[in-house]
């Protein structure tokens, strides 16, 4: 599959996932309350320390090992059966110590149900990283999409029969065993069932160290709902969680589905050239345009937003929102680096910047959250300043490329983020920081938006103009097809 190709289904499949999550999200916010969303959120950071461990990067050893053996594949699949029954058995023993340290009876079901996730998600992970290896991200779009509208589906169907916080986690427990069945299909016959032990040592030898910067970057995204939950309350995460989860919007319509891409295609070029600074500039010139555009109107419009899509209930995260924005904007031109560093098979590295950058973060928010909730907010904000500077010095010894590139690469994105925002300081200059009408203001906004960022792509000669112009040919081709073919009918 080329590049361009495995881009559009991955785009295609996060905006399906995205808009599926925005409309679930809409239900929950007004079937759940803001503290019953925290519990189940402050849960969940507790079992993602776990998921971060669950395969010990054994999907990320699949992915990018040069020579895939048989007997490499069968180690890969031990692994993962072996973690998953594992981390099942810890979650259930988790239970109890965790509701009675937070003082919230309803943690105790939640982690019960979500333990069982441990046990089905191996018969899902084996074929993702498979399929992820052969970028075919057509069969990945449908696995995705159709486990997360199974789980949303059950998720939203609880929450309306009163079922409380645990909703969440049946909908996630749904999601995952859908995500194991769909992997079936999919799964090569070569593949088989039965595992092997002859190769494990290799696999752990690259995933343990991918698995602990998975658990040190969970424990970082996941430090401000520990730390509110106990110095703040759960009212607080569930307030920090919504805010947090507008900002991370970005990344599921974004940076994901790039890093998804770029993750095998840097792999596959370091093998193939031997360099990867150029596919690592041109995937950051493209984040950074987006992001950065993306995070000013959030910022900007922040509260009609939340008022739109969550209601007045979730007024208080707006000041939240706004940080957190500024933070996630931020962190963009480093947001390829990790996915440069694994091409490049620098795992020990990696888990040292990890570890550095992480440490920084949960001493900031740690402070920030003993004051309030908008302390923890700017306590993440600094310090994904700080991870930046530290993983753009890591990532240029690594793949060696040059600061003057990279910087005329950002002052582009710059430049069109700087013409886009006009759109929502504009509307806010005339309609004030909380508009009567939440939707005209947020309809208007976007289209606006859309013109002025097409406008600037091609003002400032940005190479995100090329694919845009690429989409709008492609576009006009099939419409010219659809014409054509209409007349022959006729």
């Amino acid at each position: 599959m080329s590049t361009r190709r495995a881009l559009f289904f991955s785009f295609l499949d996060r905006y399906a996932a995205l808009a599926l999550n925005i409309v679930s999200s809409m239900f929950i916010a007004r079937l759940l309350t803001p503290k019953e969303i925290g519990v189940f959120s402050v849960t969940m950071v507790l079992i993602m320390l776990l998921s971060a461990m669950r395969d010990l990067g054994a999907g990320q050893y699949l992915l990018q090992e040069k020579e895939l053996t048989p007997d490499r594949i069968r180690a890969t699949w031990a692994v993962l059966l072996i973690t998953g029954a594992v981390m099942g058995v810890v979650v259930l023993a988790m239970a109890y110590p965790a509701s009675v340290f937070y003082s919230e009876p309803r943690m105790l079901p939640i982690m019960g149900v979500i333990a069982f996730n441990f046990l089905i998600s191996p018969f899902g992970s084996l074929t993702y990283a498979w399929l992820m290896r052969e970028m075919k991200f057509e069969s990945l779009a449908v696995m995705r999409f159709g486990s997360s509208l199974a789980g949303a589906l059950t998720s939203i169907w609880l929450a309306y029969k009163h079922y409380g916080p645990i909703s969440l986690a049946w909908g996630s427990l749904v999601a995952t065993a859908v995500n194991a069945a769909l992997a079936g299909r999919y799964r090569p016959v070569d593949f088989g069932w039965m595992p092997g032990l002859k190769e494990v040592r290799r696999v752990l030898s690259f995933g343990s160290k991918i698995a602990a910067s998975g658990v040190t970057s969970t424990l970082a995204k996941g430090a401000p709902e520990l730390f509110l939950g106990r110095m703040q309350g759960l009212t607080e995460v569930g307030l920090y969680s919504r805010g947090y989860g507008l900002s991370a919007m970005f990344h599921r319509l974004v940076v994901d589905a790039t890093q998804s891409v770029a993750m095998p295609l840097f792999s596959k070029t370091q093998r193939e050239v031997g360099r990867i600074d150029q596919p690592f500039l041109q995937a950051s010139s493209y984040v950074t345009a987006l992001g950065w555009s993306f995070f000013v109107g959030l910022g900007v419009l922040a509260y009609p937003l939340t008022r739109a899509l969550y209601g007045w209930q979730w007024d208080s995260s707006v000041a939240v929102t706004r940080w957190l924005a500024l933070g996630t904007a931020l962190a963009l031109p480093a947001a390829m680096c990790p996915q440069a560093l694994l091409a490049k098979g620098q795992a020990a590295d990696m888990l040292k910047i990890t570890l550095s950058t992480v440490l920084v973060q949960i001493v900031l928010i740690g402070l920030g959250a003993a004051y309030s909730l908008e302390c923890a907010a700017i306590g993440f904000t600094l310090s994904q300043a700080m991870g930046t500077a530290i993983w753009l010095s890591a990532c240029k010894r690594a793949i060696d490329f040059r600061w003057r590139e990279l910087v005329s690469e950002l002052v582009r994105s710059g430049g069109v983020c700087a013409v886009t925002s006009a759109s929502p300081i504009a509307l806010v200059l005339a309609w004030g920081w909380r508009p009567s009408n939440s939707i005209l203001t947020l309809l208007i906004a976007l289209v606006a938006g859309c013109a002025l960022f097409a406008g600037a792509a091609w003002g400032f000669k940005h190479p995100i103009f090329g694919e845009l112009r690429r989409i709008a040919d492609h576009m006009r081709e099939r419409a010219q097809s659809a014409r054509t073919s209409l007349q022959d009918r006729r």
